[in-house]
């Protein structure tokens, strides 16, 4: 009887380890099943979550959009990479972040690839590769950042070039306020990256181009003296120089410039202006208030600044801005050359202040001036707003703290540069000289007749629409510096004297997209990373506690996870030995 039983015991073993194996195939084979069906269904909808507070991995639908609409392969090659410090590491990674983004939406039309241009076996091969992007206009950049209590400096090509159709273009990375300290700037280049891709990417695919009319007739701006940016703008805008008294209208248009007029505007002319406004045409203006003779000054040693006629006060006014008759001295300013004695038979040219150029480096938080480096103005006056219904007026710069206001006339004598300037006279605070005008305008001849004419003008014409225009007090704004050797513009914003380009071309640019890119691309400009440093003091005093934490606190865990289980398994098989 008792072997009997002890025949049938292992039987009667094998049946409950039978189940557990059957049971244990089939929550592996439902694990596997549920992990097919779920990368099924997201590749049929696919999402993504930004937990961040700021999402700063989030496209806007403007770049989306333009990714999604790629009709012909892309191809970003970016040299922003290698052995760096913390701090320039976390701009490649921001770069790399939002290249994978690209990538999401712009699928097989969309690639990038990071090249080290220092990663050459010999320094005979760094350098040859330094050379040819030199040639290709990349210029290296000497960053410093503090480590660990110490100054690092490190010689980077924050640059990425796009290729396109055989086309190619560069894209700075390394953007910014170069006043601001180095851990800042770098926060406001990784906050750009989206739009500085997406807005380069977009003037190289084939679209339908806006058309930009230049205004001359009255004394404006030559194509020599605003060369680069004329030729900047043809690149992704079809321009046109327009004599208004030529045109019948400007309705073929989308955006006008009027860039240093010297002579007055005509009243038909004016009505051509207020016209293509009210009717939902863009306009920058770029105007002084006062004439300013260099040369009569050179000659003569001193001249006065007197105000211009140019028939346009009314027209600005009726819009909701006023146009003063002064002239800025900033304390923070340009230089002009002077000279200060004789070096042999020689005369000694040294650079000396001049207060009627201001250098500007407060902006508005608007998209056009957002993380924007600093300008250079010259003979610059101050703007007023006033009372125009529905009209929404952003002052985007204004000058410093230590500004003084002289109306006019105003005296202008180069040998005021040799003195010293007196800082109880500069209080006069920060003057907005730029302001951006957006809404429904109404006409300056609403309820009257055209110019010449008997017809009379409605006070809100059937075809009237919003409109943006860009009001600048400094005709010299977009005026190039021009070569003396070869007679060739210099780029936009460049000072031989202090040989250091400045931001006007950028903001140039940031406001023509602004006033016509219809897509909002340009709005990606206000994105806002919050900058989040740690405790500097914390941080020396805490450093070994929290490395000892990280390393030791996760031996500590699988530790304690190895013995859990272990007892749990000792636990639930002690039975079976019995």
């Amino acid at each position: 009887m008792n072997s009997s039983e002890n025949s049938f015991e292992p039987a009667h073993a094998e049946a409950p380890a039978t189940s557990r194996k059957r049971n244990d195939l089939l929550t592996f084979a439902a694990i596997i099943g549920g992990l097919l069906l779920f990368n099924f269904i997201a590749q049929r909808f696919f999402f993504r979550l930004d937990l961040t507070e700021e999402k700063r991995y989030t496209m806007s639908p403007a770049t989306k959009a333009l990714l999604r609409d790629l009709k012909q392969p892309v191809t970003i090659t970016v040299y922003l990479t290698g052995d760096f410090p913390p701090a320039f590491r976390r701009l490649e990674q921001g770069v790399r972040e939002t290249l994978t983004e690209f990538q999401v939406y712009g699928g097989a039309n969309l690639n990038y690839i990071f090249i080290d241009p220092s990663a050459g076996s010999t320094e005979a091969a760094r350098n040859a590769f330094y050379q040819t992007l030199f040639k290709k206009g990349l210029k290296p950049t000497n960053l410093g950042a503090t480590e660990n209590g110490k100054r690092v400096e490190k010689i980077i090509f924050p640059y990425a070039v796009v290729s396109v159709g055989g086309h190619d273009k560069s894209v700075l990375l390394l953007r910014g306020n170069q006043a601001a300290p180095a851990e800042v700037r770098l926060n406001q280049s990784i906050e750009g990256l989206e739009y500085e891709l997406a807005s380069t990417i977009r003037t190289l695919v084939p679209a339908l181009r806006k058309r930009i009319g230049v205004v001359e007739g009255h004394g404006e701006l030559t194509n020599v003296q605003a060369g680069d940016i004329l030729g900047t703008w043809q690149q992704q805008y079809d321009v046109f120089r327009v004599t208004l008294s030529k045109v019948k209208d400007l309705s073929a248009l989308d955006a006008i410039v009027v860039a240093q007029p010297k002579t007055p505007y005509s009243e038909d002319d004016k009505f051509k202006l207020d016209q293509f406004i009210t009717q939902g045409g863009r306009a920058m203006f770029f105007v002084d208030a006062l004439r300013v003779d260099l040369d009569s000054v050179a000659r003569n040693g001193v001249a006065l600044a007197t105000p211009y006629n140019l028939n346009l006060d009314d027209l600005f006014f009726k819009y909701g801005l006023r146009l003063n008759q002064n002239l800025l001295l900033d304390l923070n300013s340009g230089q002009i050359p002077l000279v200060t004695g004789m070096d042999g038979n020689k005369p000694k040219i040294e650079p000396m202040p001049w207060q009627l150029y201001p250098l500007i480096n407060k902006f508005s938080p608007h998209p056009i001036t957002r993380n924007l480096d600093a300008v250079y103005l010259k003979f610059v006056g101050n703007l007023d707003t006033v009372q125009a219904r529905g009209i929404r007026k952003t002052p985007l710069m204004t000058t410093s703290r230590y500004t003084r206001v002289l109306p006019a006339p105003v005296p202008i004598n180069f040998n005021d540069a040799r003195l010293e300037p007196n800082p109880k006279l500069y209080q006069k605070g920060f003057q907005p000289v730029a302001y951006l005008l957006e809404g429904q305008f109404t006409s300056l001849f609403a309820n009257r007749a055209r110019p010449g004419t008997l017809q009379f003008q409605p006070e809100k014409p059937a075809n009237a629409k919003p409109s943006k225009i860009l009001v600048l007090a400094d005709g010299d704004f977009i005026r190039s510096e021009v070569d003396p050797k070869t007679g060739n513009p210099y780029r936009l914003g460049f000072d031989r004297l202090a040989n250091t380009e400045f931001a006007n071309r950028e903001l140039v640019l940031n406001a023509t997209d602004y006033l016509l890119d219809d897509t909002g691309l340009i709005a990606v400009r206000g994105k806002q990373i919050t900058l989040r440093p740690l405790d500097k003091v914390k941080l020396a005093e805490q450093r070994r506690r929290w490395q000892l934490l990280n390393l030791g606190a996760p031996l500590v865990l699988l530790g304690v996870f190895g013995a859990v289980r272990a007892w749990r398994r000792k636990r639930r098989y002690a039975g079976f030995g019995a």
